[in-house]
């Protein structure tokens, strides 16, 4: 697999919350997306793209990431129930 579809496939993953093993195939295999992303997470390559996109914009100005979208797993609800009694 050549790198830019491995990329691609990375942050279509990372950006709709996919599981690894839910990837398009026309990215590759999951095995070898989760391969790239951990071996090039541990090299640093994905904090060395995001200094370069923040340094190609010098001027003051406030860049952030949004992540606030997270899944809760479907037992989190219930976490606050007491068995037998009203939670106070």
């Amino acid at each position: 697999m050549d790198d830019r579809g491995v990329l691609s496939g990375i942050i279509f993953i990372n950006r709709n919350g996919l599981r690894w093993s839910d990837a398009p195939r026309e990215y590759g295999p999951p095995k070898t997306l989760y391969n790239r992303w951990k071996r090039w997470s541990d090299k640093g390559v994905f904090a060395r793209i995001m200094e370069g996109l923040a340094a190609e914009h010098s001027d003051h100005k406030a860049i952030m990431i949004d992540a606030t979208y997270l899944k809760a797993h479907r037992t989190a609800s219930s976490l606050r129930l007491k068995k037998g009694g009203v939670d106070v």
